[in-house]
């Protein structure tokens, strides 16, 4: 049975078109003219391979196992998909309607298959009559595959034959992941050698779970979906696209996914709609507590040089108006943290954003199958059912008012935990039923009330059906691993929720094991997935409880990889805090502020790696809007130490250099 990785959610409950100028997009010329082995309306012999052409080459389904084979356009073969490893039956006639299309069924597995072209890729869907489960497609068994493509927060570029993750501590091996919930992108991909690679997107993720074996020492994925009528998941579908190879390809063929069928945000229209919301531009980030939430803290911060900061703040008291006005004059955005998704017994609740009015709790409680509510973050209280609130909203507007109370004093943004992240739920409550989806639904319903009212909106772990509605997220930047997890429940050393005025968990100073450091730092395994999806849709930053001082041993690496994907630090801040770092805080804000300011609404259009070891690397923005080339090594390339980034905006004169490990 293999080991479930931790999402966010589930740690939580434990304690345009495509681009023209993009390098690393997919091969997009035009398909050459494919010869098909029957003709077209004609029913073949059972078990036919069925092809279609691809944007790269061809690519041919075999109607008996759907194992899917393709050639590139310069004749290489190559395998994008194994046989099914569940037993699908004798397969029925295949209907062919013209070059693009194609059905036909699995009888025994009460199973329909429908392939088709889509904008250059092949799709496949499968649509099933009874509840039952697929194991397909089986990935990574070409014998050219090198490197696995894997939106782990960020995104990860791991070589097969990697032995820290075959069988090492980057525990992938044995493992799966849930799509929808742990991963920020419903995707995977390989590299297959040369300048080939192949790109699998899961629009259907809800069901579907993505499991990792090591045969021979090579990392292989085979996907598995569950096909469950209660639960809304009889539908499945998984596309194919031959891409250069390129590390972040695959999240470049997602962006034009996305961007095909108007479903990626854009920063522009936001700020066209929110004009508040252009202030994240250049901003750093950071939660306060004590004084750093007081308008003489915001002052000093302001003193400092700092012309942008999202600032927000998280239990009592909360800022007065006299600090949202300081935090406004100032040119930054303040607001409050809040969640939705938690109730607890009023009359014992330790959180008072668990707290709701009458009986939402327990009334409003997710249940599972025998009807037991779902525990609550942290084993207290529930977890709340988005269908409940969804219901009685209308007429009792228990998050509206919630919302306005919370922004009483004038703040204009707003952090909402939770509810843009994978964790969904099934509810079988009968006064409020829900499946996944639904509860997906009703979340991006009540974010979108939250927005309209003027604030810029931000939440956790954005996963990618979120980035429309969102100006901001916290936690998609870091590809989190399990090892994390189980650190931040070692109190003594990961610090706790005291002092209440500087919790420890925030503020005091960790050394990650090795072995942790590696899977979430290590920039020869990083690769920018999520910014080449996203950026310029949404602003996107670790997570909040991994603030920039939090870990200092990976404050060179970390400072790179922010500049070098163009994406805001963050911080935890109180009186002391300030007076230690804040001179640095403003000297990283200062360089980050007019590359933010000029390439924040652009998408990531090129990535590189400019050595054979990885660690140097360079990124490109819009039409060459800012180049950033970082050295994430110990000697000098082309003149830029190890250990400094080189940023050049488009018309500038000279690159803009910074050495992070020189300001501490």
């Amino acid at each position: 049975m293999p080991t479930k990785i931790s999402s966010p959610g589930h740690a939580r409950r434990r304690s345009e078109r495509r681009f023209l100028a993009l390098s690393v997009a997919l091969a997009v010329t035009a398909a050459c003219a494919t010869t098909y082995a029957f003709t077209a309306g004609a029913e073949p012999p059972r078990g036919t391979r069925v092809t279609f052409a691809v944007d790269g080459g061809t690519a041919a389904v075999d109607t008996a196992s759907l194992a899917v084979r393709a050639r590139t356009r310069d004749g290489r073969d190559l395998t994008l998909s194994d046989a099914a490893d569940t037993g699908l039956g004798a397969p029925g006639p295949v209907t062919r309607t013209g070059k693009d299309l194609a059905r036909w069924s699995y009888p025994e597995r009460g199973m329909s298959v429908t392939a088709r072209t889509d904008h250059g890729r092949l799709s496949v869907r499968l649509k099933a009559d009874r509840d039952t489960s697929v194991s397909w497609p089986v990935t990574g068994t070409d014998a050219t595959a090198s490197a696995l493509q894997l939106p782990r927060g960020e995104g990860l570029d791991i070589p097969v034959r990697d032995a820290f993750w075959t069988t090492g501590e980057g525990g992938l091996g044995g493992s799966a992941v849930d799509v929808g919930e742990g991963l920020t992108l419903p995707l995977w991909g390989y590299s297959l050698g040369g300048r080939t690679g192949v790109s699998y997107l899961t629009p259907t993720d809800i069901g579907t779970t993505l499991g990792f074996t090591t045969p021979g020492g090579r990392l292989r994925t085979t996907a598995e979906h569950t096909f469950d009528r209660g639960a809304g998941t009889r539908d499945y579908a998984v596309t194919f696209a031959l891409t250069d190879g390129n590390a972040v390809a695959p999240a470049a063929d997602y962006r034009s996914y996305l961007a095909e069928r108007g479903r990626l945000g854009s920063l522009k229209r936001k700020i066209e709609k929110n004009p508040a919301t252009e202030q994240l531009l250049g901003a750093f980030h950071a939660y306060t507590w004590g004084t750093a939430r007081t308008a003489e803290g915001i002052e000093r911060l302001r003193k400092l040089g700092v012309d942008r900061m999202w600032l927000g703040y998280d239990g009592t008291p909360y800022p007065d108006k006299a600090a949202v006005q300081a935090a406004k004059k100032a040119g930054y955005l303040i607001g409050p943290y809040d969640s939705f998704a938690n109730g607890q017994d009023p009359k014992s609740a330790d959180a008072p954003n668990a707290v709701w009015p009458g009986t939402v709790y327990p009334d409003f409680c997710v249940r599972d199958a025998e009807g037991r509510p779902e525990t609550g973050f942290g084993g207290r209280g529930c977890y709340l059912s988005t269908a409940a609130f969804e219901r009685a909203e209308p007429r009792r507007h228990y998050l509206a008012d919630r919302t306005r109370a919370m922004v009483a004093n004038g703040a204009d943004s707003y952090f909402l935990d939770v509810d843009a992240t994978g964790e969904l739920f099934r509810d079988h409550d009968k006064k409020h039923p829900m499946t996944k989806a639904q509860d997906r639904r009703n979340r991006l319903a009540r974010m979108a009330r939250i927005a309209d009212r003027g604030l810029v909106l931000g939440s956790e772990s954005a996963a990618a059906w979120a980035n429309q509605v969102l100006a901001f997220d916290h936690g998609a930047g870091t590809p989190v691993a399990d090892g994390l997890w189980a650190l931040q429940k070692d109190r003594e050393k990961w610090g706790g929720y005291y002092p209440e005025n500087a919790p420890g968990v925030f503020f005091k100073p960790v050394d990650l094991p090795a072995d942790l450091a590696k899977s979430l730092y290590d920039p020869r395994y990083r690769a920018p997935l999520y910014e080449t999806a996203l950026h310029g849709s949404l602003v996107n930053t670790e997570r909040w409880e991994l603030s920039y001082e939090k870990l200092p041993r990976q404050k060179k690496d970390r400072a790179l990889l922010a500049m070098l994907y163009n994406t805001p630090l963050n911080y935890v801040l109180d009186g002391p805090s300030l007076t230690k770092h804040g001179a640095e805080l403003a000297a990283l804000q200062r360089y980050f502020a007019p590359l933010h300011r000029a390439a924040g609404t652009e998408p990531l259009t090129s990535y590189r790696r400019l050595t054979a070891d990885r660690t140097v690397q360079r990124t490109v923005f819009g039409r060459g809007t800012l180049t950033v080339t970082a050295n994430f090594g110990t000697t000098a390339y082309e003149g830029l130490p190890g250990g400094c980034v080189d940023a050049r905006l488009k018309g500038d004169d000279a690159p803009r250099r910074l050495c992070p490990a020189k300001l501490g």
